[in-house]
């Protein structure tokens, strides 16, 4: 397997290079700017069916002018490439969710080694990280920035990203590509889109702007923001599989939409059997935004169908 140092490529000039693992080969697009200066990291389908982060990296990259730029921008298009080539969440050689082995294992199965080298050979060479996420095939989620509540720098690049939603968490889960960040220090940010395996012209408009918001954020570009109103300011959990969850297989039939406004109590949908029989209905827990809801009607036990989180 080859390692991957920035210090050895040229300044001012475009670069497509790769981590060959035995597996698989890890795509990076590389800008490195005529000048020295601060760097952003961006992956994208760390979930195999979220691909609005993928062509966002390459519309990006075509546009860049490194000649113009003070600093770098390290991006994969594609980081869990064998989930990514099969259209599923996870890995269909181990099954391994991307988003939940971090920091991974130099010596573990497929997963938990891609993972370990996105972390300790892209991730920390970040002086901001930012992780392009989407609903996938299963889930329309708001089409958004997250940042970490606690880290004043995640929330500052937030309110400059670009995206009329953004959603602040208080804690940020273990295993996941922010979390190593995290525990680098180093300040991050996620999207997340509509999902449904076909990417949104706005979701990548609004991904594309993003990355060049916080390149000017960083001074990396010397140009000015791309502002976008803000439109809501979510605040709590973002971990789907805290939300509310199919008790068994079945048809999903939901009675509510993304970002609508719930009360305590209120009908949210139902699960039905092929007879259209209603074997289990939702109401909401508590009052609050919804933050997410499945898309593919048809479910498995355990299968996450709504978030519900507060508005700032």
């Amino acid at each position: 397997m080859n390692s991957f140092d920035p210090s050895g490529y040229s300044r001012g000039c475009k670069h497509r290079t790769a981590i060959e693992f035995p597996f698989c080969s890890l795509p990076i697009l590389f800008v490195r700017g005529a000048r020295p200066g601060k760097t952003l990291v961006t992956t994208a389908a760390v979930h195999g069916d979220e691909y609005e982060g993928t062509r966002a990296i390459f519309e990006v990259f075509d546009a860049l002018e490194p000649a113009t730029m003070r600093g770098d921008w390290i991006a994969v298009p594609a980081t869990n490439v064998p989930a990514f080539w099969s259209a599923t969440r996870t890995s269909p050689l181990d099954d391994g969710n991307l988003a939940r082995l971090f920091p991974g294992k130099p010596d573990g199965m497929p997963t938990e080694v891609i993972a370990y080298h996105t972390g300790i050979q892209l991730i920390a060479r970040a002086d901001f990280y930012l992780d392009l996420h989407s609903g996938g095939i299963g889930w329309a989620m708001p089409s958004m920035a997250g940042y970490d509540a606690g880290d004043p720098r995640s929330r500052e690049a937030a309110l400059v990203f670009g995206a009329e939603v953004i959603w602040g968490h208080s804690t940020i889960m273990e295993g996941r590509t922010v979390s190593f960040a995290k525990s680098r220090k180093i300040p991050f940010l996620y999207t997340e889109a509509r999902g449904s395996g076909h990417p949104h012209p706005g979701d990548v408009a609004m991904m594309a702007r993003g990355i060049r918001n916080l390149m000017r954020h960083l001074g990396i570009l010397r140009e000015a923001m791309e502002r976008v109103p803000l439109r809501l300011h979510l605040i709590g959990d973002g971990n789907i599989h805290n939300g509310m969850k199919a008790p068994a297989k079945g048809f999903f039939i939901p009675a509510v939409e993304l970002l609508d406004r719930v009360e305590e109590g209120q009908h949210l949908g139902r699960l039905c059997d092929l007879h259209g029989k209603v074997t289990a209905e939702f109401k909401a827990p508590r009052a609050g935004i919804i933050g997410l809801v499945r898309q593919l009607p048809v479910v498995q036990a355990g299968d996450p169908l709504f978030l519900i989180t507060g508005l700032l």
